[in-house]
């Protein structure tokens, strides 16, 4: 931290770069005067049926008046800016349901080896050109200099060829002299080469570390494939080795690639005391045009958080703000390492019996962490995909509220994505909010019932429609960069849940369109206590808008996701423009 803290001054000379992303962003209507936007579909959101205005005017980056365009006119007599929508759609910007936005930034600098469509990894040839072009280029060439790895991420086995992970002697083939990671699509595994093996010491009488795996051969030897804590324990150290000039990159590029997609509150979802340091400094020096909120991982200590003047808060300093703590208590399904109660469809390589994946940490542990947020008023965020990592997560919630309950806790369960049914009326009773992740549907729908949980569990991945017959809200997310923060692509699975073959996985968790819409803006503002500024095209209420090219609510729900966003706007300024 000290040595991101003591780089201010250079932070200070990048952050100017970050105030303007596009030229279209600098193109400003005259200060003087209010913008009226007219003549498109404007959808406030508000209600639980849709409600459409014909006007908007913003003024002072909020929103002065939805209405008649009429009653606009009157109102605002001395004149304003008229924004001619031309039949396109105003919605209020979208708000990151869960997702992390450093290192969204941070993996737009390394080697994309994501499967089709979003990249190039379809099988192990397709990934070694990609590494080897990437190692020669000139952005991987920066990123080498500084952290000393080439980096790759996004490879999926379950969309390669081989349907397996790439192994060290895979990996060889892009380098024998420089260590290579390659990050699993979910962020949970991950692979290296011989090299890195090397540096790092692994060899057969290395144990596993505790909370993760070291996948090995019939030898014994460790072949290169990393589970969990076996690939934290290398990623968070290369990105310790990140600087400042560095970390402002990964700064502006996580915010361009949110703007994009019309998202203008990003997440932060399980930051390292180091990331906490880099977006504190970017902070500081004004380097944030949208408003990013950060949960940092509460097993890496909290003393820090109860120093300074970025402490855990529902106010935002310079579009900063710590909003809590976050948790995790298992893997990835799709990756095989969440915590189940039944055995998976098919195991992983190496897994005999009934496997079933297993947790992070002990019940006591996981208890002592939710009494520490409860304690502390801490908004608290805990990964649990598997439903024996929910029912541990229920046990500490349970246990925190009976010792250091406080109202309007909001405490929220990220992914939940085999929360069962019986387990449901727990989160009602708790008042846990889900943040589910539908979008698994499309990218790993059909691998989840081909091969991780057959059917009929497949069927109710984030089920979406039984929680909010509950009576809960919830909100959608991406998990980026699982995925690319492509709110357009949220919207469709969790409306559609079609998979990459064309089934519908689960077609009784459906939700409308409205609804999925509101787990994108209003619901999203519930979730970070922001209800009162977001979410809404209110009076009073930031000026925080998207234009789209379509209206969901008025297209075929299956043609959802040829939506575009043509204009992402932050408080009554442009900070993305198609």
């Amino acid at each position: 931290m000290k040595k991101v803290y003591a780089a201010v001054l250079a932070l200070s000379l990048l952050a100017i770069s970050c105030k303007n992303t596009t030229k279209e962003s600098t193109e400003q209507t005259v200060e003087s005067l209010a913008n009226l936007y007219f003549n498109g579909d404007i959808l406030t959101m508000e209600g639980d049926t849709p409600n459409y205005v014909e006007a908007l005017v913003e003024t002072d980056g909020k929103i002065a008046f939805a209405g008649s365009k009429a009653d606009a006119l009157a109102q605002f007599s001395e004149g304003v800016n008229e924004i001619d929508l031309h039949g396109k759609t105003m919605v209020p910007a979208f708000l990151d349901g869960h997702g992390h936005f450093f290192s969204v930034g941070f993996t737009s600098l390394c080697a994309n080896v994501l499967p089709p469509p979003d990249g190039p990894g379809a099988d192990y040839v397709s990934i070694i050109k990609t590494l080897v072009d990437y190692k020669d280029s000139e952005v991987g060439k920066y990123l080498i200099n500084k952290v000393g790895w080439i980096v790759g991420n996004g490879y999926d086995d379950s969309q390669l060829a081989e349907k397996d992970h790439p192994k060290a002697t895979d990996l060889d083939n892009v380098s024998t002299e420089l260590p290579v990671v390659i990050l699993h699509q979910s962020g949970h595994l991950g692979s290296i080469n011989s090299k890195a093996m090397e540096i790092l010491g692994y060899n057969k009488d290395t144990p596993d570390p505790e909370g993760g795996v070291l996948r090995r051969d019939a030898e014994g030897n460790p072949n290169g494939v990393l589970e969990e804590a076996g690939l934290f324990n290398v990623l968070f150290p290369i990105l310790g080795k990140m600087d400042a000039e560095l970390a402002m990159q990964c700064i502006q590029k996580g915010q361009q690639e949110y703007a994009k997609k019309g998202y203008l509150t990003a997440q932060d979802g399980r930051t390292t005391p180091d990331q906490v340091a880099s977006l504190i400094a970017g902070a500081e020096n004004n380097a944030f045009f949208m408003d990013v909120v950060a949960y940092p991982d509460i097993t890496l200590g909290t003393d820090y958080l109860q120093e300074g003047e970025y402490v855990p808060t529902h106010a935002y300093k310079n579009k900063f703000r710590i909003g809590g703590v976050k948790l995790t208590l298992d893997g990835s399904p799709q990756g095989k390492t969440a915590w189940l109660t039944d055995c998976y469809f098919k195991n992983p390589e190496g897994r005999t019996g009934c496997y079933k994946g297993y947790p992070v940490m002990t019940d006591e542990a996981a208890i002592g962490h939710v009494k520490t947020a409860f304690k502390n008023k801490w908004q608290m965020l805990c990964h649990s995909n598997g439903d024996a990592a929910i029912d541990q997560y229920l046990m500490a919630v349970k246990a925190a509220e009976a010792e250091f309950g406080y109202p309007d806790h909001r405490t929220v369960l990220i992914h939940g994505q085999t929360l069962r049914k019986d387990q449901i009326p727990d989160l009602v009773e708790l008042e846990i909010y889900p943040s589910l992740f539908p979008m698994h549907t499309f990218y790993w729908g059909d691998w989840h019932k081909e091969s991780v949980l057959g059917e009929p569990r497949a069927d109710y991945i984030s089920p979406c429609r039984d929680v909010l017959d509950a009576g809960l809200n919830l909100t959608s997310h991406h998990d980026a960069p699982v995925t690319f923060p492509n709110s357009i692509r949220v919207l469709d699975a969790t409306v559609n849940r079609v998979t990459r073959s064309g089934q519908i996985l689960g077609p009784d968790q459906r939700i409308s369109a409205y609804e999925g819409l509101k787990t994108l803006t209003i619901w999203a503002a519930n979730q970070y206590f922001e209800e009162d500024t977001k979410g809404t095209l209110t009076q009073g209420k930031l000026a925080d808008l998207v234009i789209l090219d379509k209206n969901p609510l008025k297209i075929d729900p299956l043609d959802i996701h040829t939506i575009e966003v043509l204009e992402s706007i932050k408080e009554g300024q442009t900070v993305f423009k198609k």
